[in-house]
């Protein structure tokens, strides 16, 4: 069930695409300007979430990418059974394609240490490191079997978030071993996609060290959240996120088995989507929104910019305008290449995402 519910969210996004603290200035290449966030443990929480009210836009402090070793050694070949359970041989990493729609499987490559061995990169792969691999991806987040074919790669690891399907089975028909992994994005599965990743590459122990050190990241972050975060759940911000495009007229609710979940439980809110109910995502209907009555929502940079900012989110969205989130415009944006995409860089994500929803005064 969740790689379905991930397939579908892939499909939505293909068919798409302080108080004193010296905090510095970013600008992230896929949507989202302001701040970037100081460590949660520096700022000062506001005493009550509700009494807060306007948008925020959560920028990561750190999105550089900082490998768990230089030049690791590979031990190839290797044969791995992937996630689709098909038995697939690498012998040769020298030219590597690491694809999907969130642009984690790409990060991970070079958080692993192997950066230098990828030859193109998909739309979402936005962070600097990367910016001068040519894109393989068209018209957003759909394949070019021509662009990958002249590239020559010896190696695809992907998923299923990317399409059209064709154009794998036509790279595996060219001999081109193509390593498929777990589609689903989650808190709960970002050491396990490090280690299907750093397997297929032939490095497991840097593998095993990447994933530790992220969780690891991801552990401190959560037990910070934890003391700022209402504890009971009369407390807690009733929490929606949309998937936005203004130019589609598409406005996505995503529930549950999304990857929006366990974000908005991680973060220590109220998921509304499980109390209606709301399964995967879905078009948004008006009587979801009176029903959902949202204190906050949560969605990507570039979708918010798509409408026109808060308030054209509220002016193409009306029903948003009669909940608690509408009325106070309590909104929090985060670049699309960011915050759903989970990997070595959750921690960041996590912190910036709760210094906007708990000391948004910090990012001022």
């Amino acid at each position: 069930m969740r790689r379905v519910v991930a397939v579908v969210l892939a499909v939505v996004l293909t068919l798409l695409a302080a108080c004193g603290i010296e905090v510095d200035k970013s600008e992230d290449a896929h949507g989202a300007t302001g701040t970037a966030a100081p460590d949660l443990d520096s700022v000062t929480p506001l005493d009550d979430v509700r009494d807060w009210k306007g948008p925020a836009t959560a920028v990561a402090a750190d999105p550089a990418v900082h490998p768990v070793a230089d030049n690791p050694e590979q031990k190839l070949p290797v044969t791995v059974t992937d996630n689709q359970g098909t038995k697939v041989t690498v012998k040769d990493t020298s030219r590597v394609l690491a694809l999907d729609v969130y642009g984690s499987l790409s990060r991970i490559t070079y958080e692993l240490g192997l950066g230098d061995t990828l030859i193109g990169r998909d739309v979402s792969t936005q962070f600097e490191e990367a910016q001068d691999l040519p894109l393989v991806t068209h018209g957003g987040h759909d394949l070019s079997a021509e662009s990958i074919l002249d590239l020559d790669p010896t190696l695809i690891i992907t998923d299923t978030s990317l399409g059209p399907w064709d154009v794998i089975l036509q790279m595996r028909e060219a001999g081109i071993p193509v390593v498929v992994v777990d589609s689903t994005r989650s808190i709960d599965n970002v050491s396990s996609l490090i280690d299907e990743v750093a397997t297929a590459l032939g490095v497991p122990a840097e593998g095993k060290v990447l994933a530790e050190r992220s969780q690891a990241q991801i552990d401190d972050v959560l037990a910070k959240i934890a003391k700022v975060a209402p504890q009971q759940e009369s407390g807690q911000l009733r929490t929606i996120f949309l998937y936005v495009r203004g130019q589609a007229n598409t406005y996505q609710l995503f529930g549950e088995g999304s990857g929006a979940d366990t974000l908005i439980e991680a973060l220590g809110l109220y998921d509304v989507a499980k109390e209606i109910n709301w399964k995967g995502s879905r078009s948004v209907t008006a009587e979801a929104l009176i029903e959902a009555q949202p204190d906050l929502v949560l969605l990507m940079s570039k979708g918010l910019e798509s409408v026109g900012g808060v308030d054209g989110l509220l002016e193409k969205v009306p029903a948003l305008a009669s909940t608690p989130a509408g009325e106070n415009q309590r909104v929090v944006d985060m670049s699309d290449s960011q915050i759903l995409g989970y990997g070595p860089m959750t921690a960041q994500v996590l912190n910036a995402l709760a210094v906007a929803i708990y000391a948004p005064g910090s990012l001022t």
